[in-house]
């Protein structure tokens, strides 16, 4: 029986309880290896060196594949998110712990560490798969980069304030023009993050769709679109002269040349969390971001009779 463990080496409490952890599963007969978050880390470009690049199969750490029954992600949100770089690919669910602050992907805190533990491995827990994207940057029709993500792409000037233009081709659909800031290609479960700040509706992670965000477009017809997650995207910077930033769940960046396509796809890798209770996503959506408080929890108008 082998396990893994990922960890926030920056965090003091991820590196004690990582160490807690694989004592526990060691004294039960598991082998364990363990990994820090930065291995999902996959770095940002420079002027100087504009293409910083590993390939997406090339993140596995040592000693995890698809024969480990589960890994334990010990951290917030950006180490969730590491991990999931790092062991899509070999389809390895993930027991996500929040030692971080709103811990939206987390499954459980600190304190839930050691029955969620015992839950796992009692066999008592569902899985529930998230979609991914596959992201690459081509130069003359030779991918340059590539990352997983599973919220969400976005490409912009830089710095971010100024208008850029993109031809944006979403499967066979006839090719749009977009004049924005920016464009965000979004996953469902990136739909709680950079594009509902950017003024993009939530979807629910069992919907099979992608969304499309305009970052502050320069036209009232230019929304967010929502298609479905079959559909390839690719982008084209037109912005003559002018070079853009792409960056892979505000973690990973690469400069675009006007020449380039970014061409984005539902990636044929899922992100496998373990569930220790039936997924509930609106009381998720109420407790970390207050939607849909109730009515009491809101000022009475004055006149009210009630």
């Amino acid at each position: 029986m082998k396990a893994g463990i990922i960890y926030n080496e920056g965090k003091p409490l991820a590196v004690e309880l990582a160490t807690h952890v694989r004592q526990i599963l060691e004294l039960q007969g598991w082998e364990v290896h363990m990994a820090t978050g930065i291995g999902g880390i996959l770095g940002y470009s420079r002027p100087d060196s504009p293409v910083c690049h590993t390939p997406i199969d090339q993140l596995v750490p040592p000693g995890f594949d698809a024969s480990m029954a589960f890994a334990v992600v010990l951290g917030g949100d950006g180490t969730v998110l590491s991990a999931f770089r790092q062991l899509a690919p070999c389809e390895i669910p993930l027991l996500t712990i929040n030692t971080g602050h709103l811990g939206f992907l987390t499954e459980g805190y600190v304190a839930d560490l050691e029955p969620a533990l015992d839950q796992v491995l009692r066999g008592d827990y569902t899985i529930e798969d998230r979609t991914m994207l596959t992201v690459q940057v081509l130069r003359d029709q030779t991918v340059i980069w590539e990352a997983l993500s599973l919220n969400e792409m976005v490409i912009h000037k830089e710095p971010l304030t100024g208008m850029c233009h993109f031809e944006v081709d979403v499967g066979a659909h006839a090719r749009v023009d977009i004049a924005a800031d920016g464009l965000i290609l979004s996953t469902p479960t990136g739909s709680t993050a950079y594009a509902l700040s950017a003024g993009g509706p939530v979807i629910t992670p069992g919907v099979a769709a992608l969304q499309l965000v305009p970052i502050c477009p320069h036209s009232l017809a230019s929304r967010a679109l929502v298609f479905a997650n079959t559909e390839p995207v690719w982008i084209y910077p037109a912005n003559p002269f002018k070079h853009l930033i792409l960056v892979v769940d505000g973690n990973a960046g690469c400069y675009i040349q006007p020449a380039d396509q970014v061409f984005v796809q539902r990636a044929p890798y899922r992100a496998r969390f373990i569930r220790l209770r039936a997924p509930e996503f609106f009381h998720v959506l109420r407790q970390k971001l207050g939607w849909g408080l109730p009515h009491g929890a809101k000022p009475r108008p004055k006149n009210s009779q009630e």
